[in-house]
């Protein structure tokens, strides 16, 4: 793992003003969609594709998420081809980007007090974005879905009404991440279980992420 650290005593002033831009980026991922379909000559509605709705910013789910933390940093890392190969290898999952970035926390006394990352998925109704808060130990502290598409919410509501992504909280990333069986196929339609198994997955990467690189990394310091 390569990283690079750095300390920003304005972190949260830059993620207030990033989320001013949500919506302007929204608006290009959508557009950006709708092009690749159109190349691409496939059948697909553009009207799956619809705007964003934004349910958290990255500010309120950073404080949120690292109650303790009076300071925070950023961690970029870049997989290594082991750190890779062992993804895939245990996890059967193969990280579609080189680089990623943590936001980190810590108490007044300088000790390390928990982790953000941002992760996002594509799907055919657009985008899905999720924080996942990890904790020193590597488990789950919080998780949120910050934004999607007017459509996609429209199925993951239900599973938000339900408190679902506190069902992960406490699991560590060798955990099982199917939803629990009230949030199983026979109790939830196909698109609302679809959009589980998504979520949840993007909860499971945080926690590996931050064991394969974030932590090794905390716990050399």
């Amino acid at each position: 793992m390569i990283d690079k650290v750095a300390q920003d005593i304005s972190i949260l002033r830059v993620l207030e003003e990033k989320g001013r831009a949500c919506d302007r980026r929204g608006r290009i991922v959508i557009l950006l969609m709708a092009l690749f379909f159109l190349v691409a000559g496939t059948r697909v509605a553009l009207a799956h594709i619809t705007p964003q709705v934004v349910l958290m910013s990255d500010r309120e789910a950073v404080v949120r998420m690292m109650p303790r933390a009076t300071r925070f940093f950023t961690r970029e890392v870049t997989l290594a081809p082991e750190e890779r190969h062992r993804i895939e290898n245990e996890w059967k999952w193969k990280p579609t980007q080189d680089v990623y970035q943590f936001y980190l926390g810590r108490d007044k006394q300088g000790r390390f007090v928990g982790a953000v990352i941002f992760l996002m998925e594509s799907t055919i109704h657009g985008p899905v974005r999720v924080a996942v808060g990890i904790r020193p130990d590597g488990r789950v502290q919080d998780a949120q879905v910050l934004e999607l598409t007017n459509e996609a919410y429209y199925w993951v509501k239900p599973l938000l009404d339900q408190n679902f992504t506190q069902e992960y909280v406490g699991l560590d990333s060798r955990a099982s991440f199917i939803p629990s069986g009230r949030f199983s196929q026979a109790n939830l339609q196909s698109m609302p279980y679809f959009y589980a198994r998504i979520v949840a997955s993007l909860i499971q990467r945080g926690a590996i992420l931050s064991e394969v690189t974030l932590l090794k990394a905390e716990g050399a310091a």
